[in-house]
């Protein structure tokens, strides 16, 4: 069962949901620390270059199936014009309000 958006327990995560789904690439980048970090599949990527070509040019949209570690830990089914849909999990580290890294891979 999906979890609603609005339903996530940590405001930062949800905040991050949010403007994925919104397509809202100011406000996603609003909630990073300067110098945020990510991860896919275990490698480290720019995280510019990867929200540009994961997220937004090709219209990602996350559906949360569950969450864990008070809501920075997320299991989604998530979909975009590349790859389709797949099961995917996300692990945030969250900073005085703010995401300063999140891994993502399928799950």
């Amino acid at each position: 069962m999906t979890i609603q958006t609005s339903k996530l327990s940590d405001p930062a995560v949800r905040a991050f949901v949010g403007a994925v789904n919104a397509h809202d690439r100011d406000g996603f980048m609003a909630l990073l620390t300067p110098g945020a970090t990510m991860s896919d599949d275990g490698s480290d990527h720019d995280l510019s270059d990867w929200i540009d070509r994961e997220i937004f040019t090709s219209h990602g949209h996350m559906e949360v199936d569950n969450e864990s570690r008070g809501g920075r830990d997320l299991i989604a089914r998530y979909s975009n014009d590349t790859w389709g849909e797949m099961r995917t999990k996300w692990h945030f580290e969250v900073e005085d309000g703010r995401i300063s890294r999140f891994e993502t891979g399928q799950a």
